[in-house]
């Protein structure tokens, strides 16, 4: 995407401090926007509604990244509901032509999890909202396979499915987010996937091969995601989804 492709203007991105928001920041201002990076650190709270009005006033675009600090059930809905609630009047009062969100691929079908019941209910606050919206979900990041890893260990075994993964780079994400912030509002979800599908047991083993860690990787078709019994059809985008360009081998040498 060329400097002069969009002329210059202010967005908003909500969860601006953390690792898609961060990049997603940069990407932005490179391109020569007027980009706040909205957080509670910075004095801007979604969830209770401080610094929102301020920091939305002039802003076309919306960008919400924003995670739950507390993963708990109700701590977890509160977050998106209160957030989503709040935001949505703060871009009525600013003029807002269009909200960004992430979510996650498979959202509708792991409504087993709380988590996964609490980002459906951010979605759908976003579709009753006024404002014109794009909802992206992506599949896992690259970055998250330690700690998929860390939650299935027991002592030196990390037991795992066999389910199918098409996991993806969070430096892809933010940069497919800049892109469709800048461009027209889908008013539906978008799907974002890494360029190739593994299933989660290889994803597991080739991570602790590439980090000399000496766990063993068993597959085991009961073994529970966060909780969450998958298929190969649980965490794998539907048709056409955007692709990133980097290859979890490439990022695992890299790293």
């Amino acid at each position: 995407m060329k400097n002069n492709s969009h002329s210059p203007i202010r967005i908003v991105v909500i969860g601006g401090s953390g690792l898609i928001g961060r990049s997603l920041v940069s990407k932005l201002r490179q391109e020569g926007h007027e980009v706040i990076a909205a957080s509670p650190s910075s004095g801007v709270n979604a969830v209770t509604g401080e610094g929102l009005a301020e920091a939305l006033a002039g802003a076309k675009v919306v960008v919400d990244v924003a995670n739950s600090p507390s993963w708990a059930d109700q701590d977890v809905l509160d977050f998106f509901e209160s957030s989503t609630r709040n935001l949505a009047a703060a871009e009525v009062a600013a003029g807002v032509s269009h909200h960004v969100a992430l979510s996650v691929v498979g959202t509708d079908r792991l409504l087993s999890s709380g988590y996964f019941r609490a980002k459906l209910a951010q979605e759908n606050g976003i579709k009753a909202s006024t404002i014109p919206h794009t909802i992206v979900r992506a599949t896992q990041f690259f970055e998250f396979v330690g700690s998929i890893a860390q939650s299935a260990t027991d002592g030196e075994t990390v037991r795992v499915p066999e389910a199918m993964m098409q996991p993806i780079l969070s430096d892809d994400v933010a940069a497919a987010l800049a892109e469709i912030a800048l461009g027209e509002p889908h008013n539906g979800i978008v799907e974002l996937a890494g360029p190739e599908a593994i299933r989660q047991d290889e994803l597991v083993r080739q991570y602790l091969r590439a980090k000399q860690d000496n766990r063993q990787v068993v597959t085991d078709p009961g073994a529970r995601y966060y909780g969450i019994l998958l298929n190969d059809q649980s965490l794998t985008p539907g048709e056409n989804p955007i692709l990133g360009p980097t290859r979890f081998g490439d990022w695992l040498a890299r790293s």
